[in-house]
Formats: structure tokens, sequence, C-alpha cells
């Protein structure tokens, strides 16, 4: 079978507006509960623990959607490379929504004791899930819409609706900081979550009306869709699941250390205020709106290009966690921001190029499922557990050093894991019973 030729570009401007907002509005969820787990659940939820246990069990809850993701990926890439990308992304969509809604209406451990708790963490499993299964499929709908020499800039559009979605929360977040503390504990971090309904229903509404991937829609003219992808995956692809899983590991690690933990550390040990943390994220994420599509459409200079421009951004993200906790701990405001600038412009180059490098190691038919594996089980290792990482070596040692050592370390396993990764060309499928084998070096 050969490869089909993108989509219309009209087609592929629209499917890509249609991932960048549902992206957006599913991380603007995410992160809206980030942040408030860094901020007041811990005494709403877990009050009767000592401040450290009750701040590693807010972040837990945290970390517990983590877990849940590779289970969504495997779900929804199991059901999107067997019935298509479209339908299983309105699903997604619907069950974060749904979740992230019933967050803003939980009571607190005052007002149904451990019940309160137990019901976050049943929520957030939801979310897990439905995010688990959104990543795969808003990725591979655009950069299969789109024309060859625009896929880098596509995939890193989508990407960049986690910025979109961590602005509008930590916006959201900063103005109810205005708010007297004792209204914002009692009702004000419950508005975010409860406004998340607008935002679904503007997504949905936009995904109800974009095309199939043209992609999936070959596969299925073909008779070849997969039966069983996870299981043809794990057993000719596990090497490529295992791979992309450490490739991801510094990315994640600094992006939830720099957005999630950062705000304690700088409220909890430097000083700075509430909204000071805020806007110091907020700034590092206009910094990636920008750079990440810049870095996207740089990749499209080659294949072997993208992949060095990813590897350029972890080998930055080796380096720059010692400047930036050293630049943090001078207590100069303009300081820290030129910290958060540098760790995220390596990022945003590992980031942009991501997407598209990531889509195109799995064969067609089983790529909604090798890539949501490969992904969600680095965001277990490299994500979820991060703020509590930093958090307990914080403690621990009580210096930074220990931490920016940490993701120093998860740079140098991403980078040897993504030496070894490579981009399929058009038209390579699994079916044909010749997996290809993995690449012997970093070019």
């Amino acid at each position: 079978m050969t490869s089909r030729t993108a989509s219309a570009p009209r087609q592929g401007r629209k499917v890509l507006l249609s991932s960048l907002i549902g992206s957006t509005v599913e991380w603007y969820e995410f992160f809206v509960y980030g942040t408030a787990a860094s901020l007041v659940f811990s005494d709403l939820f877990f009050p009767s623990a000592d401040p450290l246990t009750g701040t590693l069990l807010s972040l837990s809850t945290f970390a517990i959607a983590f877990v849940a993701r590779p289970v969504g990926g495997a779900i929804f890439g199991h059901f999107g490379d067997r019935l298509g990308r479209k339908s299983m992304l309105v699903l997604t969509l619907t069950l974060m929504g749904g979740a992230t809604f019933a967050i803003g209406l939980l009571p607190t451990y005052e007002q149904i004791g451990v019940g309160a708790p137990l019901l976050l963490v049943l929520v957030r499993l939801v979310q897990g899930l439905s995010l688990g299964g959104e990543y795969g499929g808003a990725v591979l709908m655009s950069v299969e819409h789109a024309e060859p020499h625009k896929r880098g800039l596509y995939g890193a559009i989508v990407n960049t609706g986690v910025g979109w979605g961590l602005l509008l929360a930590n916006l959201m977040f900063l103005a109810l900081a205005q708010l007297p503390d004792g209204a914002f504990r009692s009702w004000g971090w419950r508005v975010p979550f409860l406004l998340s309904a607008v935002l679904v229903a503007l997504g949905l509404f936009i995904r109800m009306k974009v095309a199939e991937s043209p992609d999936f829609a070959q596969v299925k003219r073909s008779g070849e869709v997969a039966k069983a992808p996870l299981v043809q995956v794990l057993r000719r692809h596990s090497g490529l699941v295992a791979l992309m899983c450490l490739a991801y590991v510094a990315t994640g690690a600094v992006f939830y250390i720099g957005t999630v933990f950062s705000l304690s550390y700088g409220t909890d040990h430097l000083g700075f205020g509430k909204s000071a943390m805020l806007g110091a994220v907020m700034a590092a994420t206009a910094l990636t709106l920008v750079a990440i599509p810049l870095f996207g459409r740089w990749s499209d200079r080659s294949e072997r290009f993208r992949k060095g421009l990813f590897l350029a951004g972890v080998a930055g993200m080796v380096v720059l966690p010692f400047p930036w906790f050293a630049l943090l701990d001078t207590g100069s405001y303009p300081l820290m921001l030129v910290g958060f600038a540098l760790l995220f412009t390596a990022w945003s180059a590992t980031y942009a190029a991501m997407p598209t490098f990531f889509a195109r190691v799995f064969p067609v038919e089983v790529r909604y499922t090798g890539l949501s594996a490969g992904y969600t089980l680095g965001t277990v290792l490299g994500g979820g557990f991060a703020p509590m990482i930093a958090t307990y070596l914080l403690d621990r040692t009580g210096h930074w050093s220990a931490i920016a050592l940490y993701l120093s370390l998860a740079g140098v396993i991403s980078f040897v894991a993504a030496c070894f990764l490579h981009e399929r060309a058009d038209g390579e499928l699994l079916l044909d019973q010749r997996p290809r084998p993995v690449s012997s070096s970093c070019r």
C-alpha cells in the first residue's frame, strides 16, 4: 500500500484548529487541578496531616492521573486504531470535562471526612484516563492531515495547547488570588473547575465538524485495520515503546517541576507571593507559545534535522536546571524570569519537535496505540511523580542541588533513548511482517 497524499490544505487547517482548541481545553482542565493541588488542596482535602505530609498527599492525587494515563492510552489507542481518531477525541473531551466539572462540586474533608479525598482520587482517575487517549489522537489528526512540509509545524502548534491551557488556568487563579483568603478557600477555587463546562462545549462543537484522518481512512479502505493494535505493538515494537517512554522523561520532569513544584518552592521557601510565582510561570508559558511554533516550523527542514532539534533541547535540559535554581535563589524577580526563560527555551525546542518525531515512529495502523503507549508511560516516569520527588529531595537535603541533579540525570536518559528512535517513511506498514529495527546511532 502506498502512502496517501495529505488532505487539502483548508481541511488540514480546520483539523489543526480543532485539535488545538480541544488540546487547550483538556490541558486547561488538567492544570487547573495541578495549580489547586499546589495551593489549597492539602488544607481542604488532607487537613489532618502535618504540612509536609499534606503537601505530598495533595501532589500524590496529581500523580494518580498520570498512573491512569497509560491505561487510557491503551484503551483509546486500541479503539482509535480500530474505529478512527475522531470518535475517540470526542469521547476523551467529554470525559475530561465531566470529571473536571465534578471536582468543582466536591465536598471538602471538613464536610464529609475521608470520603472527600476518595472522591477526589476517583475523578482524578477519570481525568487521567481521558488525557491518556487525548494526546495521541490530537497529534495524529493534525500530523496526518498536514502537507509533508508542514508536519512539524502542525504538530508543534497542537503542542502549544499545553501552554494555552496552562496560561488560561494560571490567569484564572491569578484573578481569584485577589480574593480574601477565606473566600478563595471556601468557594473561589471551585470557579475554574465549573467554568470548564463552557470550554468543553466549545471544543465538542468544533471536533464534531472535522473529517477523519486520511491515513486511517486509507488503512480502513484497504482492509488492513489492525485487529488487536496493543498486542501487535507489544509483540513487534515493545522496544520502540520503551525508548519513546524514556525519551520523554526529561521533558515531563522539567515541565512539571517548572510549572507545579516551582509554585510551592517559590512561596514556601523563597518568600514570593502566589501572584508573583503564578506570574513567573505565565511569563515562561507565554515564551513557549512563541518558541514552540518557531521551532516546529524550523523542524520541517528534514526528518534528521527534526531529530537533531529534539536532542539539542534535551541537551539544554541536562545543563540548565542548575542556573535556573541558582537564579531563583537570588531572590531577584527579574533574574528569576531570566532563569525561567533559559530553561523553557530548551524545553520548547524538544517539545516542538516531539509530536511529529514521535508520531512517525510507528506504522499507520498501530500508530495511535504505539504513540499513546510510549508517551503516556513517559509521563508517568517523567511527569507524574516529579513534583513529589522534588518535594521529598528538598525536605531531605534542604537544598535545590539534588533536584537539579535529578533533572539533569533525566535529561541524560532521554538523550540516549532518543538517539535510537527514528521517523518512518510514508507507507511503511506493520502488516508486512517486517518490523523496523531500532536505529543504532544519534544520526
